[in-house]
């Protein structure tokens, strides 16, 4: 007759598994091959950890859903639904003999002009920003030793009132055909603007002759974009 399995399958079901959850720090010396733990790595990062060909494996867990990913993630479709961080690059490439007339660089196209709200120096901030670096080229300078004023402008919806946010002074003697970066911890205040902004960035020389012709000048920002959606 077969033998009858039922009994073994019922003490299978009942068998209770060892408590995998641990007070020691999962690393590879504290854990054996092929040992799974529940436990703390060592920054404290709370997580399911596998030792299996001397390696170890493991995903961190949380208690609201947050997912921590220590080094690439890899995605055939990557998707959100509420909201994300994003770092989008903007170019402000311009040319023009620059005078000390405050000068807003454009978001669109090569045209720069002395308006803000002008169609191509304003941009219409579709989610709240954070400007995180500018990186200025300068041509080749006539007048060295010359400061410019770098400025992040808002309008606010409703008025057309422009308010300033922050300043930077560039004082360094600038050097033909080399790039300057004016980064977030170099604003007078914190370079951000909300969503439905229209957001600016000027800059104004304190020497007429800094170039005494039309020269190109490259400029790029770089922006933290809370997307919501």
């Amino acid at each position: 007759m077969p033998r009858d399995n039922s009994r073994d399958i019922q003490k299978l079901i009942n068998t209770k598994q060892d408590n995998l959850v641990s007070s020691s720090i999962a690393s590879i010396s504290n854990l054996q091959e092929g040992q799974i733990s529940i436990s703390n790595d060592s920054s404290n990062r709370f997580g399911l950890f596998l030792k299996r060909a001397g390696k170890i494996y493991k995903t961190y867990l949380s208690p609201d859903g947050s997912v921590n990913v220590d080094d690439t993630l890899t995605t055939n479709n990557l998707k959100y639904k509420h909201t994300f961080t994003d770092y989008r690059t903007y170019i402000h490439n311009f040319a023009k003999d620059l005078d000390t007339t405050k000068t807003y660089l454009p978001w669109t196209g090569p045209k720069e002009g002395t308006t803000l709200l002008q169609d191509s120096n304003g941009f219409l901030t579709p989610y709240k920003m954070t400007c995180q670096k500018i990186l200025f080229r300068a041509p080749a300078i006539d007048t060295a030793a010359t400061d410019i004023v770098f400025s992040i402008e808002k309008v606010d919806s409703g008025d057309a009132s422009t308010d300033s946010i922050c300043t930077f002074d560039a004082t360094s003697n600038w050097v033909d055909n080399t790039n300057f970066t004016i980064s977030l911890s170099d604003w007078s205040a914190t370079p951000t603007v909300d969503a439905g902004d229209v957001v600016a960035i000027g800059i104004q020389a304190d020497n007429t002759n800094i170039v005494t012709s039309s020269k190109h000048f490259f400029v790029t920002s770089i922006w933290k974009v809370d997307v919501s959606v």
